[in-house]
């Protein structure tokens, strides 16, 4: 994966440890952003520098790319979005503050990075899942074209949802193999 890549508005990078402060009071520390993720909402900044600690190392070994995504023409951060890569099956994630909703920001970095996966050669599945309560991001694959590939019912313990089994779509992009 690269270091950095582009959209129109959105500059997107690999993840830093200067990041940390802007990491947390962005998104991190936001019970509201850290709903649906499968991470628990960053108390401390020392919840937020050991994730990058280990996105550093998981970037090494090959297994998770972690990116920054700031507007280009403040370099302000508004979220986050990553991919997890178990032998050329993907899933990826992203989550953005509060603030930042609804302006098309996830489907522009999201449809960027499918962008970037469909055309790596080792990369043979793209997909992820969402809360089936989580309609703003349901929404936003959808228009990045990915498909239902299935409704789990009482599927996954979102820590941050009192670790309840919740419903879940899983979602895929459809490849040509």
């Amino acid at each position: 994966m690269p270091d950095i890549f582009e959209t129109p508005r959105l500059l997107i990078q690999r993840l830093r440890y200067e990041d940390a402060s802007e990491i947390f009071y962005t998104y991190a520390s936001k019970p509201e952003s850290t709903r649906y993720l499968s991470w628990p909402t960053h108390q401390s900044m020392k919840d937020t520098r050991q994730f990058l600690q280990y996105a550093r190392s998981a970037w090494q070994a090959g297994t998770e790319f972690s990116y920054s995504i700031r507007l280009k023409d403040t370099y302000r951060m508004v979220g986050s979005i990553g991919v997890l890569n178990d032998s050329g099956k993907t899933h990826f994630g992203y989550v953005f503050g509060p603030l930042h909703w609804g302006k098309g920001f996830a489907t522009e970095a999201c449809l960027q990075l499918l962008e970037l996966l469909k055309s790596n050669s080792d990369v043979h599945h793209i997909g992820t899942f969402v809360d089936a309560e989580n309609v703003a991001s349901a929404s936003v694959l959808y228009k990045c074209g990915l498909v239902e590939e299935a409704h789990l019912v009482k599927w996954y313990r979102f820590v941050n949802q009192g670790n309840e089994p919740k419903d879940c779509i899983l979602f895929k992009l459809p490849m040509e193999i």
